[in-house]
């Protein structure tokens, strides 16, 4: 009997000890099958699997502001692949709540660097939608900009074209066990928050109104106007309007402003200001010497309509000439003018944007040829 009572503390103690590393067994057993659920996961994203792609990033909602929407193609399906190349994950931390059958796993993301691919994409959307308010002045009509698949090569090209580091975050995954006693089923939960993470954070740095500064959007209105062609800018600029002369002679005079712009055009961001959702860049701009240009005009006019020729021509030839003079300061100037401008932007929530953009820029870069000098001289034609 005194042997039997000395052993029971020692039975129950190993007892304890069996218990105890039975449960710390099962624990790392459910611990170890989320593990490989998320390892089994993530692995196809590294190896850019279409299908596991898929599953956690929605094609569509990564452009929710796209009009147009367009079946999975070959290049949306490259974007991912694309992006994904620099993907790895490692594991921290995995946690098991066996009563409510739950799951959560620690982890350090390495992805591209999103903020920088969104900011570039931002640019050239941006860009795109100037070029084709340009082009759709002109009658070439395109809503690339609009559409979800437009979206995607953008993408596309930013991520063949570009070179972008790695960033690394901390993310976290949910688990939930569907299976029974007998067989665990570990399936990860797929919401809003974990696509982002797997993206670098890209959905919300889509979605940032302030991706692009107001010093950096109307850089790009700038960049974008000093790239477009003749017909493109003087479109854009409203340059035919200004001049509202009859058609034979808008072209050239518009095409004589338009090549002045592309010899004396240039600008310096000096300082910015935001108020709410109003947004004050003052900028340098240098373009051609307008003033110039009229003095010169007004000089050669002067000099017409006081010789006898003036007098002899009639009205009609009279104006015709005074289009003339006007062709030949334009196309004869040499001087440039530099000026500070303010520009105002407007963040409507989604982006800022430069109101009436083509007439903005137009006002500032025609500076006092914005009236057309040809109404002066009109007078001559009675």
């Amino acid at each position: 009997m005194k042997i039997i009572k000395r052993l029971l503390p020692v039975l129950f103690s190993l007892l304890l000890v069996l218990a105890l590393s039975m449960l710390c067994g099962c624990s790392r057993t459910d611990s170890s099958d989320a593990e490989e659920v998320i390892k089994s996961e993530l692995d196809q994203l590294k190896n850019l699997d279409s299908d596991t792609t898929q599953k956690y990033i929605s094609y569509t909602e990564m452009f929710p502001d796209a009009t147009e929407n367009t079946k999975l193609s070959d290049e949306i399906q490259n974007v991912f692949s694309l992006f994904f190349q620099q993907f790895d994950y490692k594991i921290l931390d995995v946690s098991v709540d066996e009563d409510k059958k739950n799951a959560q796993a620690s982890l350090e993301l390495t992805t591209i660097d999103a903020k920088s691919l969104a900011a570039d994409f931002a640019a050239e959307l941006l860009r795109t939608k100037i070029t084709e308010t340009a082009q759709a002045k002109t009658g070439n009509i395109k809503d690339s900009s609009k559409s979800l698949e437009g979206h995607y090569l953008i993408l596309n090209q930013l991520l063949t074209n570009n070179k972008y580091d790695s960033t690394v975050t901390d993310s976290t995954i949910q688990l939930t066990n569907k299976g029974n006693g007998k067989k665990e089923k570990w399936e990860i939960r797929r919401n809003y928050s974990l696509e982002n993470d797997l993206v670098g954070g890209l959905m919300v740095y889509l979605s940032d109104p302030d991706i692009l500064s107001p010093e950096d959007t109307l850089t790009v209105y700038f960049n974008t106007l000093k790239k477009m062609n003749l017909e493109e800018m003087s479109s854009y600029l409203g340059v035919v309007d200004i001049m509202n002369t009859s058609d034979s002679v808008k072209n050239s005079i518009a095409e004589a402003l338009v090549e002045q712009i592309h010899k004396n055009f240039n600008f310096k961001i000096k300082t910015s200001s935001v108020n709410g959702y109003n947004a004050t860049v003052t900028t340098e701009i240098t373009t051609f010497d307008s003033n110039a240009i009229l003095s010169d005009y007004q000089h050669s006019l002067d000099d017409y309509l006081a010789s006898p020729d003036s007098v002899i021509d009639g009205s009609q030839k009279r104006y015709d000439k005074s289009l003339d003079l006007l062709l030949k300061s334009i196309e004869n100037n040499t001087a440039s003018a530099t000026s500070n401008v303010d520009f105002v932007l407007i963040n409507d929530g989604t982006s800022w944007k430069l109101q009436d953009e083509g007439h903005t820029l137009g006002d500032a870069i025609f500076g006092t040829l914005t009236t057309s000098p040809l109404d002066d001289s009109s007078d001559s034609k009675s």
